[in-house]
């Protein structure tokens, strides 16, 4: 009776939300006294799993792109194999997509944005986040199988020593319903999915020509760039960085805001991220009452000091 979890992958590599549900599903197996079995789709080794407490993976060959419906079924035949009665994703766009759909197909509760290891097995209690990223609330689970969707970024990534034993799985696959005509994929960039920094700019750049600091701060930091609506409507960036309620949602370990004024769709996509900083020149902006730091003052004398300050600091204790 496993613990199933489905780690995410990308061109045969682990993406980082995937170990990190799997050392969630680690301390879940530990509780109850059983082991943990991964789930993905078109792996090259899986060996790292074994890592992050995974002790079997099955791997399913699938020449398709994701469909939501597809998976969720290959997941729900994998939970009947390993007879899990918890099953593990993550809170990402594609897995929040599938969760309800797997949460059908187990007859199982769903408890989505879950931060902490289980607070009790019986009731079965989670903590989540409420009320986009304001409050927590604690979920019983009453249903046979357990569906569980832990935040990105929340549990972190929790090393434990083992090997994880790879087996090719053959589900009945599902026809798929979409058709994909072409995908375009930003290379030798960290994106926003995966980014533990994000660095964030909006109206107050006054132009696409003057991103260039944006991205020169985001390479020292290792961070991915985003931006706020109104940018990618007007056209300066693309709508892939858009981040708020209405694009991507963040929950990045640091946010850097310059020249977002934060307005509140804009402040619940990214209410999730830990600690969370403002630069701008007007000291009544929004986003200020939100911040855990703020700088008030011109983004185009700041972030160029910061950028140094930075590269500094890193020369000194390269």
């Amino acid at each position: 009776m496993s613990v199933l979890v489905y780690t995410e992958s990308e061109q045969g590599k682990f993406k980082k939300v995937a170990l990190e549900v799997a050392s969630y599903a680690k301390t879940v197996a530990d509780t109850l006294g059983t082991t943990v079995t991964a789930v993905t789709f078109n792996v090259d080794d899986a060996s790292s799993l074994g890592n992050y407490g995974v002790d079997r993976v099955l791997n399913v060959a699938y020449d398709g792109n994701f469909d939501a419906k597809v998976y969720a079924n290959v997941i729900s035949q994998a939970a009947a194999k390993e007879n899990s009665k918890v099953v593990i994703v993550s809170s990402s766009a594609d897995s929040k997509y599938l969760a309800p759909l797997l949460a059908v197909e187990l007859k199982a509760g769903y408890a989505s944005n879950v931060v902490e290891a289980p607070l009790n097995i019986s009731p079965f209690t989670v903590k989540r986040t409420a009320f986009t990223n304001k409050a927590f609330n604690l979920t019983e689970i009453n249903s046979d199988v357990k569906l569980i969707g832990v935040s990105k970024n929340a549990f972190g990534l929790v090393e434990s020593s083992g090997n994880a034993t790879k087996e090719d799985f053959s589900p009945n696959l599902a026809s798929s319903d979409i058709t994909v005509q072409s995908v375009d994929k930003a290379t030798d960039k960290v994106t926003i999915a995966d980014a533990e920094i994000v660095v964030s700019a909006g109206r107050g750049l006054k132009g696409p020509e003057n991103w260039g600091m944006i991205e020169e701060l985001a390479e020292v930091l290792g961070a991915a760039t985003a931006c706020s609506k109104p940018v990618s409507d007007l056209g300066w960036r693309p709508h892939s960085e858009h981040v708020g309620q209405t694009g991507k949602p963040v929950a990045s370990n640091l946010y850097i805001a310059i020249g977002i004024s934060g307005a509140i769709q804009h402040l619940a996509g990214i209410n999730a991220s830990k600690v969370k900083v403002v630069i701008n020149t007007d000291a009544e902006a929004p986003f200020f009452k939100a911040a855990d730091y703020g700088v008030v003052g011109d983004a185009f004398e700041v972030v160029p000091q910061l950028i140094q300050k930075l590269k500094d600091f890193k020369a000194q204790n390269a």
